[in-house]
This record gives structure tokens, C-alpha cells and sequence, in this order.
């Protein structure tokens, strides 16, 4: 019989903080029994009130640190105590990295039994204002318009005027749009009800040439006072070169519908990642953290190891930025994305740089790669960069089927990564190495590139 848990809802616990999750929450034991605490940081020792209570591990709230940490640092943005889009603030950054570099190793020795090399974790010489790409939403409150970043674990948003991980153009075009909002009394959206207009604010900047597109997200077609809206932007922002708008109206956190029109301008900006141009349009996938991604690029294509006589299969490829990265070196590269609108943008980024070599197949990988295969397509090298949800067991089936040299497998989450990686080893491949990116600093998400070799 199992004991009960030691803890109840409600109780305050003083506890050791003695590791991170990987969600970047403190984890500490009270009497054997684990107990997950935000805010935490190894090496402190915390009152903290227990908020659940599972039959293996609890949760709960930091009150006070009794016995602060070495590594635990004061977060450089007021609103990181309440906001939930930074989780390690109050960490130094070479702490960070570590941890980082042990959430991948700890994910593929728990979760796939494998046991590979795993490399410091490539950080940032600078890890702020970092971020390309801002979406935000829209409220009111008590007839303020607020814009910003949830409060953590609610739908509360927190007003920011300043976000230290963002580009400082994003942060202009967010309280911009929301002083505009405001003083033209444009509708905003009211959640619970899923009534009202405005819903988000995105906004994107180009490092390499400044230019900054705007997208406001509205719950219909009908925006009031468009032409006002538009020209206070005009006035109002730096390199502007396009306004959008987007249109969401269903319910749920889905942030970008499928509707879209361009209010002024083009729907899309020039953004550059090494030599190479690329269009980008509110709705592309495109990393968020530029600098990293010519760091992450540049690791897959060491890992590809082309000579220029291989055929490359880049799947989840988005508006072609690994694709175009691979086809300088490659024979051919045969890129598969599922969203229609991101082959467009992949086929015209392959013109912008006269790069002829690389074919854009649209639809999910699952479906498209096996009808290839069947249509005598091969590949050298297969490169997959899936969501969060990793790949369908279908495709990892074909790939083995189809027996290219290596593998290289781009992730953002560890724990698909290590169940993918370990399917992939008992289907005729051994993972080699893995290589953490920073491309997400301050907050517990990673970037993993890792190595596989046809055995």
C-alpha cells in the first residue's frame, strides 16, 4: 500500500532547493516527498505554501527565501516576479546554460534510455533584447487599455511598458498601437465574453535592416477608424514597412487566424541570416532569436556534413531558412511544410537568392515524405525540425525505410526529442551527439540539434 503524500494543500513547507526542472522550477524534498517550487533556485533554502497535491510530488509557492543561493541574482525586469514569459531571471546566465545542457541530458537518458554526448549549451555574449517577433494581448480594465504578457498560471495581463528580452522597436509598436487603441476608443476583445475587437498586438523587427511590420489580431473584419489607425502608425513608427490585419474569431488561445489584409504597405519584411534574404510575413515561422539561429543553422550544417553531392530532405520547413542554408552545399534540397502560405514564402525566398536546387512540397510530412519515397525520391540526409509535439511515427518509419546516411534532428523540446531519438536507434540509427542552443535566454525553454549516424 502506498503511503499518503506527507503534504497537504495549503501547508507551508521549508525546503533545500537542490536542482531545476525543466520547466526552470526549484525542486526540493520534504520527507523523501518532491515538491516543485518556481522561483526557486538551486542552493536556496525557502518557505514555501503548498498550492496541489499529487501522489508523487506536490507544487507550491515561494513566500520567502530564508537562505539565498550564489547563483541566485536579482531579475533585471520589474515585472519578472508576476510576468510568466521569463522563468530564470533571478539565475545567473552561466547557470542557466548548465541547466540547460542537463534538462537534454537528463531527457535522453530518462525518457529515451540514451546516453550520448551532450555539449555546453551555446549561449548568448549578450542574452537580452534578443527577440525579433512580439505578440500580445489586448484588454481593458476599469477603461484602460492594457497590452503585455500574461501574469503566471492566470489571463491577467500585466500592462509592461518595457520588455528587457524583446527588440526595444517591438516594445515602441506594442505601446503605439495600445496608446492608439485608446485614444480612438477602438473596440478591444473581452475574453471570457469573446466579444470586443482587438485581441493582439504582434509585432516584428528585422535585425539586419530595421524594418518593422505590424499585425493587429481583431475578433472580425470591421476595424473602426482604419484610416486613423493606420496614419498614427505611420507617424508614430520607425522603418515601418507594412500593417496588417489579422483576423481571429474563434475561441481559445490560438493567437493568428487565417484571414489576412494588408492595411498599408507590404505584408511582409526583409530579414537577412548570414548571406542569405529572407521575406517574413506576421504568419512565417521564423526563429525569433536571429543571432542564435545562424548559431543552431551553422551546427545542423556541420552535422550534415554535405559534399555537394547529396539530396536533402528538410521537413517542417517552414519558409525555407535551414532549407536555403543546406541547398548552398547540397545537389538538391527537398523541403516539406504542411502550412500553404509558408511554401509560397519558402519558394519566393529560393528566388530572392537565386537559389535553384531546392523543391517545396506542401502538406504534413507524415503524408508527403511516404508518397516521395514511393515516387523513387531518396535522401543523403534527412534534417526535421518539428514543433513541440516532435514527429509522427509514421514519417520517423519512412525515414528508416529510407535508409539516408545521417539524421539531423532540430528540437525545441527535449522530452519529444528523446522519445523520437530513441525510436530512431532501434530502427537502424545511433545518435551520436547533441548540441543545447540558447536561443530562448531567461526563460526554461531549449534549442537542441543532435546527430545520427545509419549504423
Amino acid at each position: 500500500m502506498k503511503k499518503k503524500p506527507p503534504v497537504k494543500k495549503g501547508q507551508q513547507v521549508e525546503l533545500e532547493i537542490h536542482s531545476l526542472n525543466h520547466d526552470g522550477e526549484g525542486v526540493g524534498r520534504y520527507q523523501g516527498f518532491t515538491i516543485f517550487v518556481p522561483d526557486a533556485v538551486p542552493g536556496d533554502t525557502v518557505n514555501a505554501k503548498v498550492i496541489s497535491v499529487q501522489k508523487s510530488y506536490a507544487r507550491a509557492l515561494l513566500q520567502s527565501v530564508i537562505t539565498s543561493s550564489p547563483t541566485r541574482i536579482a531579475p533585471s525586469c520589474e515585472h519578472a516576479a508576476q510576468c510568466g514569459g521569463c522563468q530564470l531571471q533571478h539565475l545567473q546566465y552561466e547557470e542557466q546554460l548548465k541547466l540547460k545542457q542537463n534538462i537534454v541530458s537528463d531527457a535522453l537518458k530518462r525518457i529515451g534510455g540514451i546516453d550520448i554526448h551532450v555539449l555546453v549549451t551555446m549561449g548568448m555574449q549578450d542574452p537580452w533584447r534578443y527577440r525579433n517577433k512580439a505578440q500580445v494581448p489586448v484588454g481593458l480594465e476599469n477603461g484602460t487599455v492594457r497590452a503585455g504578457f500574461y501574469e503566471k498560471r492566470s489571463h491577467n495581463i500585466i500592462d509592461l511598458k518595457c520588455c528587457h528580452i524583446q527588440h526595444p522597436a517591438n516594445d515602441n509598436v506594442v505601446q503605439t498601437v495600445r496608446n492608439i487603441l485608446q485614444q480612438l476608443s477602438v473596440p478591444v476583445y473581452r475574453e471570457r465574453e469573446h466579444k470586443g475587437l482587438v485581441r493582439h498586438i504582434l509585432a516584428r523587427t528585422s535585425f539586419t535592416t530595421e524594418e518593422v511590420l505590424v499585425a493587429i489580431i481583431t475578433n472580425g473584419r470591421q476595424l473602426p477608424k482604419k484610416q486613423e489607425v493606420v496614419q498614427q502608425l505611420k507617424d508614430s513608427i520607425p522603418n515601418l514597412c507594412g500593417i496588417v490585419q489579422n483576423i481571429n474569431n474563434r475561441k481559445g488561445n490560438t493567437i493568428l487566424g487565417n484571414e489576412e489584409f494588408t492595411l498599408w504597405g507590404r505584408p511582409w519584411l526583409r530579414e537577412q541570416l548570414g548571406d542569405l534574404q529572407f521575406h517574413v510575413s506576421a504568419r512565417s515561422f521564423f526563429q525569433v532569436n536571429p543571432l542564435q539561429t545562424e548559431v543552431l543553422y551553422n551546427k545542423a550544417l556541420e552535422y550534415a556534413n554535405l559534399s555537394g553531392t547529396e539530396t536533402v530532405f528538410d521537413l517542417y520547413c517552414g519558409i525555407g531558412t535551414i532549407s536555403l542554408f543546406l541547398a548552398r552545399k547540397a545537389a538538391k534540397v527537398v523541403g516539406v511544410e504542411s502550412v500553404e502560405a509558408a511554401v509560397h514564402d519558402a519558394r519566393e525566398n529560393a528566388k530572392v537568392n537565386n537559389i535553384e536546387n531546392a523543391e517545396f512540397h506542401t502538406g504534413t510530412a507524415e503524408t508527403v515524405v511516404p508518397r516521395l519515397f514511393k515516387q523513387d525520391y531518396h535522401a543523403d540526409v534527412v534534417v526535421v525540425d518539428p514543433p513541440r509535439k516532435g514527429c509522427d511515427e509514421k514519417l520517423l518509419a519512412t525515414i528508416a525505410a529510407m535508409r539516408p546516411q545521417r539524421v539531423v534532428y532540430v528540437s525545441c523540446n527535449p522530452a519529444t526529442l528523446a522519445r523520437d531519438l530513441k525510436y530512431l536507434q532501434q530502427n537502424g540509427y545511433n545518435p551520436i551527439e547533441a548540441q543545447p542552443v540558447d536561443m530562448f535566454p531567461h526563460t526554461s525553454h531549449v534549442e537542441t540539434v543532435v546527430l545520427l549516424e545509419r549504423k
